[in-house]
């Protein structure tokens, strides 16, 4: 077990200094290893650097007979391999028993986005009250930067900036970035800060988070999940509005107008482009289309 915890400990220090990963991608890593290392000692063996391919294969059928999805069993696996690449590399095994693995496809998952035209309806939905003039923020700066739930919820007044546009991320939840804000959302920021979160607030002492219910404090996840789907409602959107549908909005509306994925990676502060596979089927799409309908000989 010492042995195991030199090995884990190597690792994440690893992570976190040489790959500069996030900690809650340090922390996935972690439970991954754990939870291999725990089918391990079921079996008899609590060493890790005694692991065979067999192993590993074993781990996955459970893991399937478990139920577990294609792209859950390949994130643990990838982990695996990372692991024990790691392993290799500094002779504390003499091969990599995950390397040769063959992993389940990953099933096709329909993307869910809005159109340019749904999201334009969406925005005019909010009023002019002090929660109107919040949600037109949260909406707008949702669309305009792709940032996750905790992200929004977790942001403070001091990570904006609506002189210069934009807003700090710190790598608490993916990797920290700075990420432009357009004049739209820059503005109805600016207003929500100057006009309504005042309000919110009324006496109450001031936390220092951006977005705040109506009794002044931060908004929970089930709260922003609640508003925004009311307003995907009250839109008439056909399909049930959530944060992550508006996070895949922002991608897909900038790889059709011709974003790097590269580039996106960074700004939706993805630490791995594999990740970003479903938006590249987008760009694949859009790039066949664009020849078909230029090329003369298509």
């Amino acid at each position: 077990n010492e042995r195991i915890g030199m090995y884990t400990d190597s690792f994440t220090d690893y992570l976190k200094n040489d790959k500069k990963a996030s900690a809650n991608t340090v922390e996935a890593y972690r439970r991954d290893i754990d939870g291999f290392r725990k089918y391990m000692e079921e079996r008899g063996s609590s060493d890790l650097a005694v692991a065979v391919s067999t192993d590993i294969t074993g781990y996955m059928l459970k893991l399937r007979t478990e139920g577990k999805s294609a792209s859950t069993i390949n994130r643990k696996m990838a982990s695996l391999r990372a692991f024990y690449s790691f392993l290799a590399e500094r002779g504390y095994v003499r091969s990599n028993p995950a390397a040769e693995l063959t992993v389940p496809r990953t099933e096709t998952r329909e993307l869910e986005y809005l159109s340019i035209e749904e999201v334009e309806r969406l925005l005019e939905m909010p009023d002019e009250t002090a929660a109107g003039i919040r949600d037109r923020a949260i909406l707008e700066i949702m669309y305009a930067t792709g940032m996750r739930v905790n992200e929004l919820i977790q942001a403070e007044v001091s990570d904006v900036n609506t002189t210069l546009g934009f807003i700090s991320f710190d790598g608490s939840h993916g990797k920290a970035r700075i990420v432009p804000m357009g004049r739209p959302a820059r503005q109805a920021v600016e207003t929500y800060i100057r006009e309504a979160r005042p309000q919110l607030l009324k006496d109450r002492e001031d936390c220092g988070v951006l977005f705040l219910n109506y009794y002044g404090q931060p908004l929970t996840r089930q709260g922003l999940w609640k508003i925004i789907s009311g307003y995907g409602e009250k839109a008439g959107l056909e399909t049930r509005l959530t944060p992550h549908i508006l996070r895949n909005s922002f991608a897909v509306h900038m790889i059709e107008n011709g974003a790097d994925i590269k580039a996106l990676q960074e700004l939706m502060g993805h630490e791995d482009i594999t990740a970003m596979q479903i938006y590249m089927n987008i760009k694949k799409n859009r790039i066949k289309d664009v020849y078909d309908s230029t090329h003369p000989r298509a």
